[in-house]
């Protein structure tokens, strides 16, 4: 920089005016004096007057532009047109990358703080002046009601800290127009909004991006609305989601689209197929001007997949599926998204006494099964999964023909029989009945015992209903049919009476064989002979009525003492003629 020719001398020009380095840098006097002695004070002051008004004229505080003279490792040296140059760290030059973005020659803006420093260097900094330009720039923004565009640095009370070249605060109520759950999340992401407050002197700036949103959403809203109709397909981003649907912002408005709207298949969570600010397709459901609620729909964009279902599983065709859910009554199927089936309990296995699917199947299994019914207008579909598979009953009669002796292992007793594993998963029922020919069995349990390995014979086999009937007795001799074939109608029995009812005795004739006396056929005479019928009691009888089939016997006392009156009567008629026998004799003896 060359000295400006005011008529000092030489050694004047190049000095500056106070303590410090010329501004070539060379040490200066401790004072200025004139070359000339005969120069008076006044004509000096004049003159030094003339040597500072060549120099810029500028007030601390003030922005300048200055050119970059030099570079160095710790320092760049800045020329504004002063006395002297000034000197800035070079860390306030440096990038996000650390590197250093001037070079010699470039005009940077310089914020003047102090006009000089000990050493004679006027103070200079270039991070100062940005701030000052920026909040020049805030001033702006806020009384033309521009937006600014600022990056969120943290999470801090109240709201958030945002770098808009200088720190400002985003108040929570200020972030949305609904409120925002999440404030970390927002953390390195840059956001649109306006200044609503600004205090230069206390270095405050209040921002405000729901004030914007809504601004921004009322011009959307008075578009969508001109052009909102029900039936409209129309693009939207999801807002916002919950477990009962989502939130579409159609654009200023937003429209509920409820989990039943979504897929025609089945939807656990919303989240699972969609996410917030996915761009979704929606159709219009139902539109109220009035409350400015809309209904959306996402599955009414393609075809009801049970419109053609008949087509697609017809009865009797083995399809593959997922089990999606189980239930206490069976297990759910998806066959295709959309197209679900029930496997009932009942038809999940053909010998196994299914008490829950879960013994069976588990949710995400694949499975094959056999559609058994279609009905699209309640969208049910009926399959079967032990239908897949060859009916083990129906092979049963072939291999256990009845009269065949098995063996098998007592499972499980109730009231009314044993039931005996016959196969696995296949069990015979032995009938209370069908235990022992001469015991009157009250209980199985007075017979078999759970676990005990039985040997009995196969009595019928109901494929269709999938019972198997197993006797325990028939294996063993028919004490019935011996009886029989010894006793026959009008023979004299021996027997010991059992109980006694109303209608009659039940009299044990041999081991487990019964008949019974009829109060009828009680002995009727009225005799000193007359024979008293109590339980324990033993009596002679005569067989009147013998049945097989039903393994009943009736007999009779009356009839054996009729039997008894004909043989004395028969004697008396004899020996009547030498008066030997008298007729009162043989009514005695009745």
């Amino acid at each position: 920089m060359t000295n400006v020719d005011n008529g000092l001398s030489p050694e004047l020009g190049a000095q500056t005016v106070a303590p410090g380095r010329t501004r070539a840098g060379k040490p200066a006097g401790p004072a200025f004096k004139p070359m000339n002695p005969d120069m008076d004070a006044s004509e000096f002051a004049q003159l030094l007057g003339l040597y500072d008004s060549s120099f810029r004229n500028i007030a601390e505080g003030e922005v300048v532009k200055g050119t970059v003279l030099r570079v160095t490792n710790t320092e760049v040296v800045v020329d504004v047109g002063y006395k002297s140059e000034g000197v800035i760290q070079v860390s306030e030059f440096l990038d996000e990358n650390g590197l250093v973005t001037v070079q010699a020659g470039d005009l940077v803006d310089v914020l003047l703080e102090r006009t000089e420093d000990r050493e004679g260097h006027i103070v200079l900094s270039r991070e100062k002046a940005e701030k000052m330009k920026i909040w020049d720039e805030v001033e702006k923004a806020y009384a033309d009601r521009k937006v600014v565009i600022g990056r969120v640095i943290e999470r801090i009370k109240g709201g958030l800290a945002v770098d808009i070249g200088v720190r400002a605060f985003l108040p929570g109520s200020q972030i949305d127009v609904r409120p925002v759950r999440n404030l970390d999340a927002l953390r390195g992401q840059e956001l649109r909004m306006r200044v609503i407050k600004v205090n230069k002197k206390r270095g405050n700036i209040v921002l405000s991006r729901k004030s914007l949103l809504e601004e921004e959403n009322a011009e959307k809203k008075k578009t969508t609305l001109e052009t909102l109709a029900e039936g409209k397909t129309l693009r939207g981003t999801v807002k916002n989601i919950t477990d009962y649907g989502a939130f579409i912002d159609l654009g200023g408005i937003d429209g509920l689209l409820h989990i039943t709207d979504m897929s025609w298949g089945r939807v656990g969570h919303p989240s699972e197929l969609f996410k917030v600010n996915d761009e979704v397709d929606v159709v219009v459901l139902k539109y109220d001007p009035g409350t400015e609620r809309v209904s959306l729909g996402h599955k009414q964009l393609v075809q009801d997949p049970w419109a053609t279902v008949e087509n697609r599983y017809p009865v009797g065709a083995r399809m593959a599926g997922k089990v999606v859910s189980l239930t206490d009554y069976g297990a759910f199927v998806e066959l295709e998204p959309g197209v679900e089936g029930l496997i009932h309990v009942s038809e999940m296995s053909w010998s196994k006494r299914v008490k829950h699917p879960s013994k069976i199947l588990n949710v995400g299994d694949s499975v094959d099964a056999m559609v058994l019914g279609v009905d699209p207008a309640a969208r049910r579909i009926s399959l079967g999964l032990k239908q897949v598979e060859s009916n083990p009953w129906h092979e049963l009669a072939d291999k256990y023909p009845v009269g065949t002796k098995i063996k098998g292992k007592v499972r499980n007793l109730t009231e009314f029989g044993a039931f005996v594993e016959v196969e696995e998963d296949i069990d015979g029922l032995i009938h209370i009945s069908d235990m022992s020919w001469s015991k009157r069995v009250k209980h199985p349990s007075e017979v078999l015992k759970k676990g005990d390995v039985v040997e009995a014979m196969v009595l019928s086999i109901d494929a269709e209903n999938q019972r198997l009937s197993l006797g325990l007795k028939q294996l063993a001799t028919d004490i019935w049919d011996d009886f029989f074939s010894r006793v026959h109608v009008g023979d004299t029995v021996e027997g010991k009476v059992t109980r006694m009812t109303n209608f009659g005795a039940f009299v044990e004739l041999d081991e487990g064989i019964e008949g019974l006396i009829h109060v009828s056929e009680f002995d009727d005479t009225h005799g000193d002979e007359k024979i008293s019928l109590e339980v324990g009691s033993t009596c002679q009888m005569k067989v009147i009525k013998l049945s097989p089939a039903d393994h009943k016997i009736g007999l009779s006392i009356r009839a054996l003492k009729s039997d008894d009156y004909r043989t004395d009567w028969d004697a008396y008629q004899e020996g009547s003629g030498d008066g030997s026998a008298t007729l009162g004799d043989a009514f005695r003896k009745l």
